[in-house]
């Protein structure tokens, strides 16, 4: 492929819609579909490769839901059609996703969701309702989605999983604002928005299952990306313990080799959570993963803070913009300070993935659920 495409004579775009024509996209993904059916581990040999040759990237950063959450729920629950339409421009760039699932009454208990879905009479779907903290939905063009399509059920039974274009008309998206000023997240709200049935993941009602594959792909993307070492927030502190001298206090030091041995650790675990998505599909492990980079973002960007003094409470931009990206690492420290603190939110609460890991992974007992088996339209709201 290589010497069919030259990257220093081949336009980035053509490069990639190359490479995933030959089934170099994601190896492990069947032939036809950026893949050749191969082991999940010869991925880093293809990327090693090609980065040895200078061949541009898909940016992750800016396609990370479409990459990291739709393409495996695609790959899994879609239908041939589904899949050949809308892999290859996901992956390529071409099209960016957002995720529309957390909603104003459902964040951390998300299967209470109340966004209704209602079967036309020509077998289509009528949606209305409001989704909230959506990531990219200013950019997306289409957007993974989970509505109620049985109020009669209880609220894990009656959802059914659907891909919605985010430029058909009933879509409206708004910002909102954040602690660091920008507008990263937005509100979307669903005024009679038609989809069609073939825009369906999954049988009717059985949206939750298809949901779960999507939300455990979620919290590996979030929290087990792969890092060279001093990757992510520990980096830019140690640059600073490195070459600021004067700064450095016993306890800072102290604290900081703590928090370095930990980021170390996690970043290892991460490696061997790649290791064992090898085998299969990514378990419970991406829960705790998710859990501890959201703790050490912000134990090391608040060490950073105290570490850089006054200088650390200095922000450079207040000003209203839409990113289409986070860059923890491209920015000042009283950004990291603030954007840290949305870790523990997005991609499930630390309070929900701590329910889980205690459930699913140490085998705990369950917390009581009194709502578990009630119609979702007989619960309090």
């Amino acid at each position: 492929m290589l010497a069919a495409h030259p990257p220093a004579d081949t336009g980035p775009a053509d490069f990639l819609k190359a490479r995933f024509d030959a089934g170099l996209a994601w190896v492990h993904y069947p032939e036809g579909l950026g893949g050749l059916g191969a082991p999940r581990s010869l991925q880093v040999v293809v990327d090693a490769e090609l980065a040895a040759a200078g061949a541009p990237d898909n940016d992750p950063r800016r396609l990370g839901i479409g990459l990291g959450m739709a393409a495996p729920t695609i790959l899994k629950y879609g239908t041939e059609e589904q899949k050949q339409r809308f892999l290859r421009p996901l992956w390529v760039g071409e099209e960016v996703w957002c995720q529309l699932f957390s909603e104003p009454g459902a964040g951390s208990d998300l299967a209470a969701l109340g966004t209704r879905a209602v079967r036309e009479s020509g077998g289509g779907w009528v949606v209305n309702g409001q989704k909230v903290w959506t990531s990219s939905a200013h950019v997306a063009r289409w957007a993974i989605l989970i509505a109620r399509t049985d109020p009669d059920l209880p609220k894990h039974a009656g959802i059914t999983y659907f891909v919605c274009d985010m430029t058909d008309p009933g879509v409206e998206v708004r910002p909102l604002r954040q602690i660091t000023g920008e507008a990263e997240f937005n509100e979307v709200f669903l005024t009679d928005v038609r989809i069609p049935d073939s825009h369906r993941l999954g049988d009717v009602g059985d949206g939750w299952r298809v949901a779960q594959t999507t939300l455990m792909n979620e919290r590996v993307s979030i929290g087990g990306m792969r890092l060279p070492r001093e990757g992510g927030m520990i980096g830019p502190v140690s640059k600073t313990w490195r070459e600021r001298p004067e700064l450095r206090t016993h306890d800072l030091h102290q604290r900081l080799l703590k928090l370095w041995v930990e980021a170390e650790a996690a970043r290892l675990t991460g490696e061997r959570l790649r290791q064992q998505l090898v085998a299969g599909q990514p378990g419970y492990e991406g829960s705790g993963m998710k859990l501890a980079f959201a703790r050490l973002n912000q134990e090391i960007s608040g060490l950073e803070v105290e570490l850089r003094g006054e200088e650390g409470l200095l922000y450079d931009d207040w000003t209203m913009r839409r990113p289409e990206l986070v860059d923890f690492t491209g920015r000042d420290a009283g950004y990291r300070y603030l954007r840290s603190k949305g870790n523990s939110i997005e991609g499930g609460t630390s309070e929900v993935l701590l329910n889980i890991v205690a459930e699913r992974v140490l085998g705990l007992p369950s917390e009581p659920r009194t709502d578990k088996d009630v119609a979702w339209k007989d619960l309090a709201r």
